[in-house]
Order: C-alpha cells, then structure tokens, then sequence
C-alpha cells in the first residue's frame, strides 16, 4: 500500500472568494436530504478549509472535521470559532478514522478518497462502513479513469489504477486513484447504491479549456 499524503494547504490561499471556501453544490441536496432524515452526526471526511463542516454546522448538524493535513484543520478550527461554532477536530489517515464503530449518520468524502492507491480505497471504504450507523449514508467520489489525470504517460504508475500526481500546486506527488463503472460498483458491493453519476466538470486556465471526470456516489449501509 502507498504512503498516505494528504494536500499541502500551505500553499493554498485563504480569501473569501477561494473556491474552497464556498459549498460544493451537492452540498444543499445533502444537507436537506439528511435534515429530512433526521440525521445528525455528521462527519466532513477530507474537510479540506471547512467549506461543507460550516455549511452542516450552521444547520445543527454535530459536525467533525477529520483531514490528514494539520493545516486543514487549524484553518477550519480558525474560521469556526470566528463565526462561534464548535466542531470535533481530528488530525488522521482515513485508513483508520478515529471513531466509534456505527457512530456516524452521515459521511461527505468529495475528492477524498481517490488520494491512495487500490488497496488503500478499499481499506477508507471498509473503515466508512465500520464507523456508519446502520441505514447511514455516505457520499463520495471517484476519479474516473476518463478523465486527463489517469492518461499521462509521464506520470509514475503505483498500481492498475493509480498514478502519482505530478503537477506542480498542492495535490503535487498526491497519489490518484481512477475508476470505472465496474470498480465503482464492485467496491461498493457491500453497501445500497442510492445513485451513481459520472460528471465531466470545465474549468479554464491560462486561456485553455481543461475539463475533469469524477464518479458521484450515494451509498447506504444496511442493516
């Protein structure tokens, strides 16, 4: 299994208009979805600068904000005590979550779990399973193998499905992990798939088009 490396958020700007500081827009679809269940315990698996643990926090949500970079977590401790909120705070390896087994409602892990290799996503799978309350739901996603990342020939191999990063910026030598339909469904072989959608996000830099595919996953675990 290949070491864990989590995002350099050193690197990363904090500003009110950082993208990663504003929700993810399956983050509403989410948080009434589970308000509506009356779910609570929410944990925000990869919080990144806390843009989805602010988000459920505000809406009474018992938030805990879990990331493998030190930075992350003092960043989004910093910005919830500015607007009065108080969230558990844990610094870890998503291959072993700090948490009490059937403890959690519900998990977002969004452009999370793709930061390992084959064998470490099953492990983060198998651990999402242990800490979910039974009739918990989890979503997640998955590079897809469509996408640029996975066909860059220059990039180190680390298995059948996984590349090393090799791009300048934060996810530099970051492992990424890429799927298919078929791997998504047989990862995921033990939980109720709610739905799954595969989505082509454009973005522009330096006057050029690039665009991304990532695998959307809703998951259920049963009884």
């Amino acid at each position: 299994m290949v070491k864990s490396k989590g995002w350099q958020w050193e690197i990363v700007k904090d500003d009110e208009s950082s993208v990663w500081k504003e929700p993810s827009i399956e983050s509403y679809y989410l948080l009434n979805r589970w308000k509506n269940q009356d779910k609570k315990e929410f944990l925000d698996l990869g919080c990144g600068l806390g843009r989805h643990s602010m988000l459920f926090g505000k809406n009474e949500f018992n938030v805990r904000c879990f990331d493998f970079s030190e930075e992350s977590i003092a960043r989004t401790k910093a910005w919830a005590e500015s607007e009065g909120l108080s969230f558990d705070y844990r610094v870890g390896d998503m291959l072993a979550l700090p948490y009490r087994d059937s403890s959690i409602d519900c998990i977002m892990c969004r452009n999370v779990i793709s930061h390992t290799d084959t064998k470490g996503v099953k492990q983060a799978i198998s651990e999402v399973k242990r800490v979910l309350k039974n009739q918990g739901e989890c979503y997640l996603t998955f590079a897809s193998k469509e996408t640029w990342g996975f066909k860059q020939e220059d990039w180190p191999q680390v298995d059948e499905n996984t590349k090393l990063r090799m791009e300048e910026g934060p996810e530099y030598e970051v492992p990424h992990f890429y799927a298919d339909y078929n791997l998504v469904k047989k990862l995921l072989a033990d939980f109720e798939i709610i739905f799954v959608t595969h989505i082509e996000d454009f973005y522009e830099k330096n006057g050029k088009i690039y665009s991304s595919f990532h695998y959307h996953v809703l998951i259920k675990k049963g009884e």
